[in-house]
């Protein structure tokens, strides 16, 4: 060998991973040689498996017998690594192994000088990878034990392409505390980033919604008014047909949604007759046809089809029904709905081209009459009352209407009461008059105050149905939520549970409250 200490260029290739070659040394200060174990340094000549070693130096005695291998004129220098530079290469002695094992035998059969035996290892060794050589201490103390290299503080470095990647991980708090820590910090520096960010954890929000997947009752009206407000219709649907309208709609999207076999589920029909509650057992579409029978009146006054044969068919809604069931040979099924909701469209089409002079049109229902807009108003109230009976039989949310509709449904039971209760005076169910007044004068009144969703205050005659009910005459106050008063009206609870807050005369508070119930009907 050279005085440079390398044959060539690959020399270090070659002896990489020889075991009697140390590798570089380290800094004093960055490894606890005291730790390490030494041990011997194989003889000369010998050589690892397969690996081109270069030769070293032999002992004196060796030299002398002339059997150890010849070799350069100098000893080769060693590479003395990141120590200092002034520090002299040790004398050849035990280098680090991870394991020492037996001498190999050396070719010549020579025997080699002996070799000190390894201190033992600190147990600390034991739990980390073994540190290459480094040079002892002048004064023999050993150095604190450097830091684990294998832990770190420092952040994940990741490039931006991964940061951005991993943003929606990071919305959603999937990332690693390693990760996490890398983005905050990117998202500190980059705009787009922090936006998207930002953009991404405002949609997580969204995916933790607790509210009802059900429409909004009043989607349809709010659809509608935004189109034709930016588009009015040629053929206005009128006013007074809006509610009635509304509500068939509302119950063709709730039968919309059933099963054929929910169409057979049991319904149970609930009403008022003198002072006792009544029921009728039926089917989802058994109450279907009872709408549809009951709506022929209105067909009828229009000039339309009667499903049951208009001029044969009976005018009373009971009769009308009982006449209508017993006709269908068989139960009816969800067959039905296509003709109800084609009777009901055609009954929209008609009075909106009809215009304004068909409101005051009569409808008879057998025992009174209505005008054409009212009786519209009192189909939509019995579409929502009987929508709800169905929506209970198949478990299906039903809101009441939009608060403009139902206070409308509400003014007209208020409107019917004073004749109701008439009524109620001539059959022996109600108390007597006591103040009689002239036709459109200001008459003994109970204020009807409702709360809530649809609410107001009327204010009920109650000695005649010609007279006017006036704040100054009220002898009673009834209070009472809006939706309650029309179950009240539709016959679903009774008069005793309706009231919430009473005051003044307590017969005229029961007689108006048994009157409202009489107005239920199948």
């Amino acid at each position: 060998m050279t005085g440079g200490g390398r044959e060539s260029e690959g020399g270090e290739e070659e002896v990489r991973g020889a075991r009697r070659i140390p590798g570089p040394r380290g800094a004093a200060d960055d490894l606890d040689l005291a730790s390490v174990p030494l041990p011997p340094l194989p003889p000369p000549g010998g050589s690892a498996p397969d690996e081109a070693v270069p030769e070293q130096s032999q002992p004196a005695s060796a030299s002398a017998s002339g059997d150890a291998p010849e070799s350069d004129a100098g000893e080769p220098e060693p590479d003395l690594g990141p120590g200092p530079a002034a520090e002299a290469w040790p004398e050849p002695g035990p280098c680090p192994e991870p394991e020492p094992g037996p001498e190999p035998e050396p070719a010549d059969g020579h025997p080699h000088p002996a070799a000190p035996e390894p201190e033992p290892a600190a147990p600390a060794a034991e739990a980390r990878p073994e540190p290459g050589p480094g040079p002892e201490p002048a004064d023999g103390t050993p150095e604190p034990p450097a830091p684990d290299p294998l832990v770190s503080s420092a952040p994940v470095v990741l490039p931006h392409q991964v940061l951005k990647a991993l943003l929606g991980a990071w919305a959603l708090s999937a990332c690693s505390a390693e990760e996490t820590a890398a983005v905050e910090d990117h998202l500190t520096g980059c705009a787009p980033c922090a936006d998207e960010a930002l953009r991404l954890r405002d949609a997580v929000g969204l995916l933790h919604t607790d509210g009802s997947l059900d429409l909004d009752p009043t989607l349809r009206t709010r659809v509608l008014d935004g189109c034709f407000g930016r588009r009015p219709a040629r053929i206005p649907v009128p006013e007074w047909a809006a509610p009635y309208d509304a509500e068939t709609a509302r119950l063709d999207a709730l039968l919309r949604d059933i099963g054929d076999s929910e169409w057979h589920a049991p319904v149970r029909l609930q009403w008022f007759e003198e002072e006792r509650r009544v029921s009728r057992r039926t089917t989802v579409a058994g109450v279907i046809g009872h709408l549809m029978a009951v709506d022929g009146l209105l067909s009828a006054a229009l000039g339309l089809d009667d499903p049951l044969d208009g001029g044969k068919a009976p005018l009373d809604p009971t009769e009308r029904t009982e006449t209508y069931w017993s006709a269908t040979r068989r139960p009816p099924t969800r067959a039905v709905r296509e003709p109800w909701r084609a009777q009901s469209h055609e009954l929209i089409r008609t009075a909106s081209f009809a215009g304004r002079n068909v409101a005051e049109t009569s409808v008879s229902y057998g025992a009174f009459a209505l005008p054409l807009q009212d009786a519209a108003l009192d189909r939509a109230f019995e579409c929502w009352v009987h929508g709800g009976d169905i929506a209970d039989a198949v478990d299906y949310p039903y809101p009441a209407p939009s608060a403009a509709h139902l206070h409308r449904m509400i003014d007209l039971a208020a409107r019917m009461l004073p004749a109701a209760l008439a009524g109620r005076r001539s059959a022996g169910l109600a108390g007597p008059a006591k103040d009689l007044v002239a036709a459109g004068a200001p008459g003994r009144s109970l204020h009807l105050e409702i709360e809530g969703h649809g609410g107001g205050d009327w204010y009920i005659a109650l000695d005649s149905p010609a007279a006017v009910g006036a704040p100054e005459r009220a002898v009673a106050q009834v209070a009472l939520d809006g939706v309650e008063f029309c179950r009240l009206v539709a016959g679903h609870i009774s008069p005793v549970e309706a009231a919430a807050g009473q005051e003044g005369d307590r017969e005229a508070i029961r007689d108006v409250l048994f009157a409202a119930a009489s107005l239920s009907r199948l």
